[in-house]
């Protein structure tokens, strides 16, 4: 897989990926990352819909701090403008995201797929991703070294290359912004999960340390249709480093809610 750019075409105020023919899938990419990150997933037999968050990829960014509030209703946007129903996914941020539009959109929402999300972190892992938050000054680009051997370890691939270059591509202000709202936000909760109706998938890594195994099983087992997938060996950039078991999950789910 290269992870090289795509064209793009706006789709309410955010300049997004469209490509294929089929059950809609809207993506949604987390922190720092833009819809290319979705590489490995655009031959799913879908309509691929991914839009780069705002300030990210090729989408614009008003110099204005948004909270996650403001990233669900820029998403709830792009949702609106698309032929109901869709599959939403989403992968980390993107995953509080795609669970929060199927909670307030539920007749625009087949199913949902949350990949990598966290759910109710612990004190510890509360204080360190907010002390990241708070280290960001909205002006100069961060030294990623540390979020990529989170992701990756220390091996070198074509995947952490492409996630450095996007990274060190992102307005500073839009990262600082999106990071912040992604490191204080409370979403999912248990209520939300209470109330999601739809199918629901959550899949993380087995080696995934902040998006734990024990988080996308307690969130399945509230969600009413919820089930969980843990992938063997994978991490945190799981849609990219171990796509064959991603797509395979979301294509069993295609497949199942189009039936």
């Amino acid at each position: 897989m290269t992870w090289t750019t795509q064209p793009r075409s706006s789709l309410c105020g955010l300049a997004a990926i469209a490509r294929g023919t089929g059950p809609t899938l809207l993506l949604l990419h987390g922190v720092g990352l833009r819809a290319e990150a979705w590489g490995a997933q655009f031959d799913l037999p879908a309509r691929i819909v991914a839009p780069d968050m705002p300030g990210h990829g090729e989408s614009p960014w008003n110099d204005n701090n948004m909270s996650l509030e403001d990233y669900v209703l820029a998403a709830l946007d792009v949702l609106k403008g698309l032929e109901a129903p869709v599959i939403v996914v989403g992968h980390s941020m993107g995953a509080m995201l795609a669970l929060e539009l199927a909670n307030r959109a539920p007749g625009a929402v087949r199913a949902v797929v949350s990949l990598n999300a966290i759910f109710e972190r612990s004190l510890p892992a509360q204080e360190s991703v907010q002390r990241r938050a708070a280290e960001l000054d909205g002006k100069s680009i961060p030294d990623q070294t540390p979020t990529l051997e989170r992701w990756f370890g220390m091996e070198a691939s074509a995947e952490r290359e492409a996630c450095a270059n996007w990274l060190n591509d992102v307005k500073p202000a839009a990262y600082k912004s999106a990071y912040t709202a992604f490191a204080t936000s409370q979403f999912p909760d248990r209520d939300s999960l209470s109330r999601l109706f739809c199918p629901a998938l959550f899949i993380t890594g087995s080696e995934e340390p902040n998006s734990t195994p024990a988080m996308s099983e307690k969130m399945a087992s509230l969600a009413p249709k919820g089930r969980s997938i843990i992938v063997d060996g994978a991490a945190h950039m799981m849609p990219m480093t171990h796509p064959r078991e991603v797509n395979a999950a979301i294509h069993s789910l295609i497949n199942e809610v189009s039936a």
